[in-house]
């Protein structure tokens, strides 16, 4: 399979659309986040899985399914050797990914804050460090 054929696939879900993220490319639900990206070179392709299917597609084809590095590995994400890949098992892979992100919230506005309200200093001015 080929790059052509894997961002074919990905843009094929409805609503989808490329971007670039870290500088490769990334596809997007109509929720705005991320399901499935290709590297730079474009050699291996990355389907955002829950870790049951992640080990369900390594099960069934080892050399072609990998979990990414670290944590986003262990979350599920799915790297995808696209030299060894079948396209039907990439199909459903990235339709399983887009399913799972579609259902999701949108995307958090660029430059969003994750606290929703600024803390309040204590009234007794804090703690004072023992001398």
């Amino acid at each position: 399979m080929t790059s052509k054929g894997f961002r074919r696939i990905a843009l094929g879900m409805d609503g989808a659309v490329e971007g670039s993220h870290m500088s490769h490319p990334d596809f997007r639900a109509a929720n705005g986040k991320i399901f499935a990206t290709l590297t730079e070179d474009e050699t291996r392709g990355m389907a955002s899985l829950t870790p049951d299917e992640q080990a369900e597609f390594m099960k069934r084809a080892p050399a072609t399914f990998v979990p990414a590095a670290g944590a986003w590995g262990r979350q599920g994400s799915t790297m995808i050797v696209l030299a060894k890949a079948d396209e039907e098992m990439v199909g459903e892979a990235v339709t399983l990914a887009w399913k799972r992100i579609s259902a999701g919230p949108a995307a958090r506005a660029k430059g969003a804050s994750s606290k929703s309200t600024p803390r309040k200093a204590s009234p007794r001015g804090g703690r004072k460090r023992p001398s």
